[in-house]
């Protein structure tokens, strides 16, 4: 009421002027493949650049390619298209950018890596660890009298999957690659049909 004292009308009450409200793309994880120089502070400026638009790394994995020089990013980051398309502009425009490429719906082959380490506390454990690992592709690397560490690799939902079969075991320690990924090369016939 202070700011009314002396006037005779009260106050004016302002509404906001109404925005359109820009519709939201479908937000999900999108592969983000780069070629880089392998050169010294390549990797902080992509990380500086990604985070400093206020986007969240899912995962990183970084790589030496065949050629000299090079390395391969595969990046995972969540956002709907529009922020993903910004984020391949900025990546594009870094000097040590080769190549920038959104695999997300594009066909192509991604792949992780986990090494477990998973308590055996009987025989009965030892057989059925040891059985899980070969239904799953995996292989195991280290044995020692209370554990199993076991090497796997796939796609995410396989890796996630093995880890809920094994967690009742108890596991000790873990240790899970991001993704990395490469594009599919098809034959000119598949690409028309």
């Amino acid at each position: 009421m202070a700011d009314t004292i002396g006037r005779d009308e009260g106050l004016k009450v302002v509404t906001a002027p109404k925005f359109r409200k820009i519709p939201k793309g479908k937000v999900r994880k999108h592969v983000i493949d780069l070629i880089v120089q392998n050169e010294h502070g390549v990797l902080s400026r992509i990380v500086t650049l990604i985070a400093g638009k206020g986007y969240n790394i899912e995962s990183l994995s970084v790589g030496e390619t065949h050629e000299k020089g090079l390395s391969r990013m595969t990046i995972v980051v969540e956002g709907d298209q529009r922020v993903i398309e910004q984020v391949v502009k900025q990546l594009r425009r870094l000097i040590s950018t080769i190549k920038v490429r959104d695999l997300t719906d594009l066909p192509h082959i991604e792949r992780e890596l986990l090494l477990v380490k998973v308590n055996l506390g009987s025989q009965r454990a030892k057989d059925e660890v040891f059985r899980l690992a070969q239904i799953f592709g995996g292989k195991i690397v280290d044995v020692s009298p209370s554990s199993y560490t076991i090497e796997l690799s796939g796609d995410g939902s396989k890796i996630s999957t093995f880890i809920e079969l094994v967690k009742p075991f108890g596991i000790k320690e873990m240790i899970r690659t991001g993704k990395i990924a490469l594009k599919r090369d098809f034959s000119e016939a598949e690409e028309e049909g």
